[in-house]
């Protein structure tokens, strides 16, 4: 394999890819899937199920400019669900915190009819635990539907709205998707900033780049150890920021396509339409991003690279640790199912 690798000069790129979540990470290979998250007490919590994203994928998965939106819908599905875990696991430790302390204080002590019994209550908790998650699910899918919301506005109504305001805009419909798209980019870069001066996600930005150097070890081929993934870079071709810059650079192509005339409101219509096929191409130009080094890929992933110099941050060694976790369980035996 290294007399192969060195003749023909090309790099390993693995098909495992990763999600910071709270205080942990994901990572999705072709037959496991893996959450590492470490838990208020500073123990590691991992949980593995398995993944079908090798040879033995379903067509949907591996159809070119199909498998876009089917790949896109899954990761984004995924990423809640295992984002909202490792929020309840963070949650549920610090509720096990505050018990122990309560019963510290207080003792589980109670009279009754003038006798001292042990307080035995183990199914009203469970109740309690049961309506405490249900909130705790009702909440985050509320959020959710807030975050789309607003992503939608933010994204596809409001540009088209701002450049509404522009004297003579409509008289190119070319012109007009390129200001849409101008106003989107810059609404976008100054979103993920703002975010990221908050506390939480910033641990978050430490830990997306934790995931990053840690397939980039993967891909050197080197042992997965704290030390070699420290020198590895944070910046990655495949990341989620890259896609969704290229989605962003692929829809002002695609509404170059759009007769001019149209009213704002109109226009972000066939936006929501136009995103399956954006999305689909989208991919397409990550997957050739991810696979070939040239100057048409350079130019395609140079914008998401910088973006990246915001969403990711340099990790410390207990992040690499959760990184090296959640890695190593989706690595396959079969080095051939991990080829991107």
């Amino acid at each position: 394999m290294a007399n192969n690798k060195q003749v023909s000069g090309e790099k390993f790129k693995s098909k495992i890819g990763g999600q910071a979540l709270i205080e942990g990470i994901m990572m999705l290979g072709p037959e496991k899937g893996a959450m590492a998250c470490r838990l208020p007490d500073g123990t590691v919590d991992l949980e593995v199920w398995d993944e079908n994203n090798g040879k033995k994928a379903p067509w949907y998965k591996k159809t070119p400019f199909i498998r876009g939106c089917f790949n896109f819908v899954s990761s984004l599905i995924k990423g809640y669900k295992y984002t909202m875990r490792s929020a309840e696991k963070q949650m549920v430790e610090e509720e096990k915190e505050d018990d122990e302390k309560k019963k510290k204080l207080s003792g589980s002590l109670e009279i009754v009819d003038g006798d001292v019994q042990e307080e035995s209550a183990p199914e009203k908790k469970e109740d309690d635990e049961k309506l405490s998650k249900g909130i705790f699910d009702v909440v985050m899918l509320i959020g959710s539907f807030i975050g789309v919301a607003v992503a939608l506005a933010l994204f596809i109504f409001a540009p088209k709205l701002i450049v509404n305001f522009i004297p003579g805009v409509n008289r190119s419909g070319i012109l007009r998707s390129l200001l849409e798209g101008v106003v989107k980019i810059a609404l976008f870069v100054l979103y993920m900033w703002l975010v990221s001066l908050m506390k939480d996600i910033k641990r978050q930005y430490m830990y997306h780049g934790a995931e990053h150097k840690t397939i980039a070890c993967h891909e050197a081929e080197l042992p997965l150890t704290v030390e070699n993934i420290r020198k590895q870079s944070r910046f990655h071709k495949r990341c989620g920021t890259s896609f969704i810059f290229i989605v962003l650079i692929v829809g002002i192509f695609v509404m170059c396509f759009v007769p001019k005339g149209l009213v704002w409101w109109q226009r972000s219509l066939i936006s929501l339409c136009a995103l399956p096929l954006v999305v689909s191409i989208s991919y397409e130009c990550i997957r050739l991003a991810g696979t070939h080094d040239n100057l048409f890929t350079k130019i395609l992933s140079a914008p998401g690279l910088a973006m990246q110099r915001i969403t990711t941050r340099e990790p410390d060694d207990s992040m690499i640790e959760i990184a090296i976790a959640a890695l190593t369980p989706c690595i396959p035996e079969d080095k051939s199912e991990d080829k991107w």
